[in-house]
């Protein structure tokens, strides 16, 4: 195996993901004080790359899914999520949380974290496509899986940002605020570029 391919695919999976650490960072703070919420959301991070690993590699044989036309409209799902989160922080705004480190409403469930990783990784398809075109299947291989491995790592990352006591008690106190804000955001940035 070429050293270089390793190096080469842990590249490009931190350059497309760098801003998945800060969404999973406010995914681990929801789920502080709620058993087995972290393990959804370790799920629903693979669930959700796994099926842009699906489409990239389908794509990169010849098939593709989704035209590109379509790929603005995955906006809309973080789009959603962000405004469900938002609305339960304005209808839950009287008993919000106090910055003890006492849970701010629901934890994300899998399918939740999964449809924010697919939409949020709508842009990452064009990038994977031309390189899984060129490195063949077993190049494609070696990426999937370096992928993979790394998508543990990130959600490592995320957990450990979210639970450094300061970052714990901003994410605390505010991310129940934050959470929608970043995914109205993401939602209408993929809606607005076309990405």
């Amino acid at each position: 195996m070429n050293p270089g391919v390793l190096d080469q695919a842990a590249g490009l999976f931190a350059v497309t993901n760098i801003d998945d650490i800060v969404i999973l960072a406010l995914f681990f703070a929801r789920a502080a004080g709620h058993r087995g919420a972290a393990r959804r959301i370790v799920l629903g991070q693979y669930l959700g790359f796994a099926g842009l690993l699906v489409l990239a590699v389908a794509a990169a044989f010849g098939a593709t899914f989704l035209p590109e036309s379509v790929l603005p409209y995955l906006g809309l799902l973080p789009l959603a999520l962000g405004l469900k989160a938002a609305w339960q922080a304005w209808r839950d705004r009287g008993v919000g949380p106090s910055g003890d480190g006492e849970p701010a409403g629901p934890p994300p469930g899998t399918l939740q974290v999964a449809a924010v990783t697919f939409a949020n990784g709508g842009d990452n398809i064009g990038v994977y496509v031309p390189v899984f075109a060129v490195a063949g299947a077993g190049g494609m291989t070696v990426y999937a899986a370096v992928f993979l491995v790394l998508v543990a790592v990130w959600c490592a990352a995320g957990r450990y940002v979210a639970t450094r006591p300061p970052v714990a008690r901003v994410l605390s106190r505010w991310g129940h605020l934050v959470l929608p804000v970043v995914l109205i955001g993401l939602g209408l940035a993929i809606l607005l570029t076309g990405r």
